[in-house]
Parts: structure tokens; sequence; C-alpha cells
């Protein structure tokens, strides 16, 4: 077993602690930090993987800017008015059943796909020719992922600015 097998089997290990502490905290704070750790190490397995162009943009997008926003957003919209339960007991059933589902499927996949002993071949391109593919040929798709994220914004300060009158009646009555 190689060094770069080794650090591989680590970061896959580290992605996927990292993302399950962040879909079971109930501090949404803590949960955007361990997402932000799962996207540093999907960054590092891309570098590992020889995709260094792959692993700057999973950080400054994903771990820099929407993590960011995420973290606007939830600070914003952090109100008092969470107290139903995280997880009710209800749904977990069903979303082990759902899991164990889905993992049966995907080692199933994996072990009867008749390509999965031949390597794959190997994919390189600039950044500079990746730059011209993805805003020649995907620039509406670019464009409407950056509405929804303004929109999301305006909603979440909409939201957020209704919100504060609703928890202050006093404030809404004339002097």
């Amino acid at each position: 077993m190689t060094f770069q097998t080794i650090l591989f089997y680590l970061l896959a290990a580290l992605i996927l602690w990292a993302t399950g502490l962040a879909i079971t905290r109930r501090n949404l704070v803590h949960a955007v930090v361990y997402l932000v750790l799962s996207f540093f190490g999907s960054a590092l397995l891309f570098y590992l993987l020889g995709a260094p162009l792959l692993a700057a943009l999973e950080v400054i997008i994903y771990a820099g800017a929407i993590m960011v926003l995420f973290l606007f957003i939830i600070m914003m919209l952090r109100g008092e008015a969470l107290r139903e339960k995280f997880h009710p007991r209800r749904q977990w059933l069903p979303a082990g059943c759902m899991g164990l589902l889905f993992g049966a499927v995907g080692i199933l996949m994996v072990l009867h796909d008749p390509a999965a002993s031949s390597p794959l071949m190997p994919a390189v391109a600039s950044p500079a020719r990746f730059g011209q593919h993805l805003f020649q040929r995907h620039w509406l798709a670019i464009e409407i992922v950056s509405l929804l994220l303004l929109v999301a914004l305006i909603g979440a300060l909409l939201i957020a600015r209704r919100g504060g009158r609703r928890q202050n009646p006093a404030a809404e009555e004339p002097a």
C-alpha cells in the first residue's frame, strides 16, 4: 500500500466523519463548520487525485463564498423560534431504511459494473481551457445559480425583517 493510497483513505474517512457530524449537530453554526472541514477534505482529495484547479475552486467557492453566505443567513435568522425537535424519533426508521437501501444499491452497482476493473483514462485540461469551456458553453447555468443565490439572500433578509417585527409587538404600536 503506497503513501498516496493511505492518504486517500485517511481523507475519505475525514470527509465521512465531518459530513456525518455536520448533519447530526443541533447547533447550526457547528454544522456549517463541520461542512467546511468536509469541503477542505474534498479539496485535498481533488489535489491528491491531480486536479489542483478543482481543489482551489472547492476552497474558494464552497468553503469560502457559499459557507459564508450560509453563516450569514443562519446568523440573520437565528431566533428563539426554533424550539422544535431537530430529529424527531419518528423520522429515524424511514431515514435508516433509506440509508440502508441507498448503501445496498451503491454496493451492488460497484460490484456488478463490468468496467470496474479497467482503469479510467485521465482527463487533463489547463485552467484556461476549462474556463473557456465553462463560460462559453455553460454561462447561462452560472448566471442562473448566481441569481438563485441573490434571491435566497434577499429572501433571508425579508424573513429576518418580518420575524423581528413579530417578536416585538410593542414596536408596531403607534406612539
